[in-house]
């Protein structure tokens, strides 16, 4: 089966989603051997996730390795290219259905012995700190700007050519900041596949005592860093970042 640009933001993203949502499914559910490693657990195994996710999806294909539609969009609307955005924003929502679908099987004892539904859909997607949705969107919005300002000033010019292979580090590190500084207020979500991907997955997994899989809030992981992404693209445009 040959590479392609599809079939690594799929498996790529399928990795960020299985890392990801695995490092949070360790954390929070019960009778884990890294129940209750708290946030610092959380934001330095998404980065790392973050990392091996861009290398896979380069492997498999996928120079650009974006492994989120913002990503996607951002750089669409910085270089007036949308020649990517359906088949990679199809290739990484399919991937974050089925990173979330390897969780729930990687974890399967575990969602019978942890009681909260809550816990159980956090392992799969983002929920605010304090509900309100002008403040929630805002919080994304303005994470997935610094994200894409971030990924641009990596890449930028002016910094000379990287040593090769020393991208997806720095991504990491962008990641780790971003959600060690960015995320309390909504868990920084910063990308529509990580967070819709496996929220229907929650939803049609059969997980005891699962709960909602919270329809209301969902819309907002979406819609707030594709806020943030175009806004973050048209920076890049106008200063030619």
């Amino acid at each position: 089966m040959q590479t392609s640009p599809f079939l690594g933001e799929l498996i790529g993203t399928m990795v960020l989603l299985l890392l990801g949502d695995g490092v949070v499914a360790n954390v929070v559910l019960k009778q884990t051997k890294g129940n209750s490693g708290g946030w610092i657990v959380i934001t330095t195994g998404w980065a790392f996730a973050v990392t091996i996710a861009i290398f896979v999806a380069k492997a498999f294909g996928s120079i650009d390795a974006h492994l989120n539609p913002a990503v996607t969009l951002a750089f669409a609307v910085a270089t007036n290219d949308y020649s990517h955005v359906i088949p990679f924003f199809t290739a990484q929502m399919l991937g974050g259905v089925l990173g979330g679908i390897l969780v729930w099987l990687l974890y399967l004892p575990h969602w019978a012995v942890t009681p909260d539904p809550g816990d159980k859909l956090a392992v799969f997607c983002n929920s605010p700190a304090i509900r309100k949705t002008g403040p929630n969107l805002l919080s994304e919005a303005i994470a997935t700007t610094v994200f894409i300002l971030g990924l641009s000033g990596i890449s930028s010019k002016a910094l000379g050519v990287l040593a090769t292979g020393v991208g997806p580090y720095l991504v990491g590190v962008l990641v780790w900041s971003i959600g060690l500084s960015l995320g309390g207020p909504t868990g920084y979500a910063i990308n529509p596949a990580r967070d819709l991907g496996p929220r229907v997955a929650h939803a049609l997994l059969p997980i005891p005592g699962k709960g909602s899989s919270d329809w209301a809030y969902a819309w907002i992981p979406v819609a707030g860093p594709l806020i943030g992404a175009a806004v973050g693209g048209v920076l890049i445009q106008l200063f030619a970042l």
